[in-house]
């Protein structure tokens, strides 16, 4: 068992995930890192001294042994930011019930899990540094609804709901907030129509870039006095 005392990035192999894990180690941060698919930046990761674990948060199975290696692992957490997500639509033509089941497992049933097993550490973790942080990571539709990802805005919205319970039962050593981005970066794959009709969403009309969100992420990691609440990144949406 180690003594060092790393923050948990779930799904930190790409996009905000992977920059907010490149941000924190030029910070000096000790990491763990969790990936569903093998890629080349979780191998650069593994280079630079990052623990990353595979592991599967759409099965109980997949929780549970990514709770049991940190737990057998580390003796303290710095802090947990809940990165992983899946993004699936009802116009897929998916079975719905497996798809509302699969949107809750991934982005409510396993931050739950893992928040209520990793208390121990995290609390060892404020013993040592007097800081730990739970970051989720939701999203706009949290709070506006999606008529084409219905499953995962409620999930998103439950994931939101669970910042208000674990700050009040986890205070006051452990702070618990949500990070709400709207678009922050677009895929090399979106076409120009919908990067135009993304962009008029917002009162900014800009793609912020990942470092938004990382500096938000830094933002409540150095913040002492903010817990139970949402940032949200959005650009102004909710005024358009």
């Amino acid at each position: 068992m180690t003594l060092k005392m790393p923050i948990v990035i779930t799904g930190g192999g790409q996009r905000l995930g992977l920059a907010c894990a490149k941000a924190l180690i030029e910070q000096g941060y000790d990491l763990v890192v969790t990936y569903r698919t093998m890629r080349e930046s979780i191998q650069q990761l593994e280079k630079l001294g990052v623990d990353c674990i595979q592991a599967d948060f759409s099965t109980q199975s997949g929780v549970d042994n990514f709770i049991n290696k940190v737990q057998t692992g580390y003796q303290a957490l710095r802090g947990v930011i809940h990165n992983a997500s899946e993004w699936e639509s009802e116009d897929a033509g998916l079975d719905t019930a497996l798809l509302m089941e699969k949107m809750w497992q991934i982005h409510v049933f396993s931050p739950y899990r893992i928040n209520l097993a990793f208390e121990a550490l995290l609390l060892s973790g404020f013993e040592r540094s007097g800081a730990a942080d739970i970051i989720h990571m939701t999203d706009y539709v949290a709070e506006k609804g999606s008529n084409n990802h219905i499953a995962y805005a409620s999930s998103k919205a439950g994931l939101a709901n669970l910042t208000l319970s674990f700050a009040k039962r986890f205070a006051p050593k452990i702070k618990v907030n949500t990070i709400a981005p709207s678009l922050l970066m677009f895929n090399e794959e979106d076409d120009e129509e919908y990067r135009q009709k993304a962009l008029n969403k917002s009162l900014l009309r800009k793609e912020p870039g990942e470092q938004e969100g990382v500096q938000a992420i830094q933002y409540l990691l150095d913040s002492r006095y903010v817990t139970g609440r949402t940032l949200s990144l959005d650009g102004g949406r909710h005024l358009v």
